[in-house]
């Protein structure tokens, strides 16, 4: 008997279900995705993301940031995020409209960056410190240090006021010296304080205290 026909109509299905599942349903269901309107400020979500943002989200990238940390809350019967208050709401993908490339990460070896703009407050300067020496922030950090997106400057008349505060130790300028963020590092800095999902999407609200 000439199985070939059977051969070929199974090839068929192989690749038309693979085309259907990888292709057809993303394309349909996720390529469509628009912004929201919110409601409380009469914008849209996500929100719009400033053009240093923006920048900062290469800045990211480009340095590998994603290996080590993730951009997801992940889903909440199967992950405690929540409880240990990673976010108010599991990640969903119109949460990734507003950047070129989605970066979610899949491991945790830093903390998870979801909702670090929500976390981290507004010292711009203790996050410029933790880029350029993770040790000046806390002794165990595996974190690298970035110090490269850093200028060691000399100090003409009075210190520069976007000048990096509070690093101590060996990373601690020479007397007369400071160390000034490069655009680069300001514009990463926009990007991690731009990172906050706190807000409400249809498909994934915010969750309920308990």
């Amino acid at each position: 008997m000439n199985k070939l026909p059977n051969i070929f109509v199974g090839i068929f299905l192989i690749f038309g279900s693979a085309w259907l599942g990888l292709v057809n349903y993303p394309l349909k269901n996720l390529g469509n995705l628009q912004p929201v309107p919110d409601e409380a400020t009469g914008g849209v979500l996500p929100p719009t993301v400033s053009g240093l943002a923006f920048a900062g989200h290469k800045v990211y990238a480009a340095n590998g940031c994603v290996e080590c940390h993730s951009q997801q809350v992940r889903f909440a019967p199967l992950t405690t995020d929540i409880d240990k208050e990673l976010g108010k709401r599991q990640t969903v993908a119109r949460d990734y409209l507003r950047e070129k490339t989605a970066l979610p990460g899949i491991l945790r070896v830093g903390q998870d960056l979801s909702n670090y703009g929500a976390r981290a407050g507004e010292d711009i300067n203790a996050i410029h410190r933790h880029l350029y020496e993770p040790r000046s922030v806390n002794p165990w950090s595996n974190m690298p240090s970035y110090c490269f997106l850093y200028n060691v400057v000399k100090i003409q008349g009075q210190p520069s006021n976007v000048a990096v505060t509070g690093l101590t130790g060996p990373c601690a300028p020479k007397p007369g010296y400071e160390v000034v963020p490069t655009e680069k590092a300001k514009a990463l800095v926009a990007y991690l304080l731009s990172l906050n999902q706190s807000y409400p999407l249809p498909e994934s609200p915010v969750a309920t205290a308990k």
